[in-house]
């Protein structure tokens, strides 16, 4: 019987694994789906766009034309006016007049677009030209950001736990380390002592029944009164417990038998983990400290990574760009050159932002417990009562 519930028990096992994972591999999924299908959009409305001359481009070639001729043999004297007058020139220039519209919005870049768009990042360097292509986009993220903000909050909880679980962990290897150090050997050998006294009297090796818990009592009355009810109390709870397991033995051979019981309990259960979206965070208890070492180390490690394929990057200017992503602002100012990267760099953006999100929640935390501090102490404190003069 043994060998034979042991595929079962591994099948069991299998299947809580797996609806246990669904609800976040569902989220990742559809935000995954939909970033391609974006990408298949844009790349189509933009990438096959017509590129026509307008007049102000060709006034902006005029214009430099004829800056380049003005500009005399003798270099020195109107440097500084020229490049005066250049910067105004190209200050007037649109970038979509030096960009090809196919290089741009290949594949990989339209899904470069599509995550700064439900990320909020938005650089800035590459954004949307045709009509139909911006209202699209105002569709694409009214309907992406939030899909965003479902998986941050959803993998956001996953963090907390690791980080929680982790952090208590570290703290209880911490405790044991300086009792450690704080008890001695005879104290310690003393106190494991009492314990194994403590513990060989509570435990109960074979429970009775009541008519054999009745009978022991001629047996005992020479002894002290608490003594007879604590042990007459523990044999009740003993048998209690006989009594109940097999009535969960007798469920779970029905859930078995009946399928359809044992399915609805998975279903509710992953409802379940729909409704709990959010909790664990709502639960996080860390030291800020520790988040900002955390983010000063997940940052410098990508970093540390982007000069590889990035060649006009160095360890600062990637440090500076990945905090701009990751905090969503997105100046635009540093962008990468190789999208085809970017989808290491996306997932890496998703974790990062998770990290970020976590870290501002916490100082959200920590502010407003200040605050009531502030405002506790300030109502607690008596305010000097006015005095009336006689006129």
């Amino acid at each position: 019987m043994a060998t034979a519930s042991q595929p079962l028990r591994g099948k069991t096992t299998c299947k809580k694994i797996f609806w246990a994972v669904f609800p976040h591999a569902c989220f990742i999924l559809s935000l995954v789906i939909y970033a391609f299908l974006g990408a298949l959009m844009f790349s189509h409305i933009e990438g096959s766009r017509e590129v026509t001359l307008s007049e102000e481009y060709k006034t902006f070639l005029q214009n430099l034309t004829y800056l380049a001729r003005r500009l005399s043999d003798n270099v020195t004297e109107n440097e500084k006016m020229f490049k005066n007058d250049i910067r105004e020139l190209f200050n007037t220039a649109d970038p979509v007049w030096f960009i090809n519209p196919e290089d741009r919005w290949s594949f990989f870049g339209s899904l470069f677009f599509c995550c700064t768009v439900f990320t909020t990042v938005g650089y800035g360097n590459t954004y949307p030209v045709t009509r139909i292509g911006k209202y699209l986009c105002m569709l694409y993220a009214l309907f992406g950001i939030p899909l965003m903000f479902l998986v941050l909050t959803d993998m956001g909880d996953i963090l907390a736990t690791v980080l929680s679980k982790s952090y208590n962990e570290f703290r209880k290897l911490q405790s044991k380390i300086q009792a450690s150090k704080l008890c001695s050997g005879s104290t310690c050998s003393k106190r494991n002592e009492l314990k194994s006294r403590a513990q060989s009297k509570i435990v109960i090796n074979e429970p009775l029944t009541i008519m054999e818990v009745l009978r022991s009592q001629s047996g005992m009355k020479r002894r002290p009164v608490k003594y007879r009810n604590v042990e007459l109390f523990e044999m009740l709870i003993a048998r209690e417990n006989e009594n109940t397991q097999p009535v969960r033995n007798k469920s779970m051979e029905r859930w078995s038998s009946c399928p359809e019981l044992a399915r609805e309990k998975t279903v509710s259960r992953v409802i379940e983990n729909f409704d709990k979206i959010g909790k664990e965070l709502e639960k996080l208890d860390v030291p800020i400290v520790l988040m900002m070492l955390v983010i000063f180390v997940y940052i410098s490690c990508a970093a540390a990574i982007l000069p590889n394929w990035e060649r006009n990057m160095d360890f600062q200017e990637a440090f500076y760009f990945c905090f701009i992503t990751l905090t969503t602002i997105g100046f635009g100012d540093t962008k990468l050159e190789h999208p085809k990267f970017f989808l290491f760099f996306s997932l890496y953006i998703i974790i990062g932002m998770e990290v970020v999100f976590i870290a501002f929640k916490l100082g959200q935390d920590r502010l407003i417990v200040l605050y009531k501090k502030v405002i506790s102490f300030c109502a607690e404190k008596k305010m000097p009562s006015k005095k009336i003069y006689p006129k």
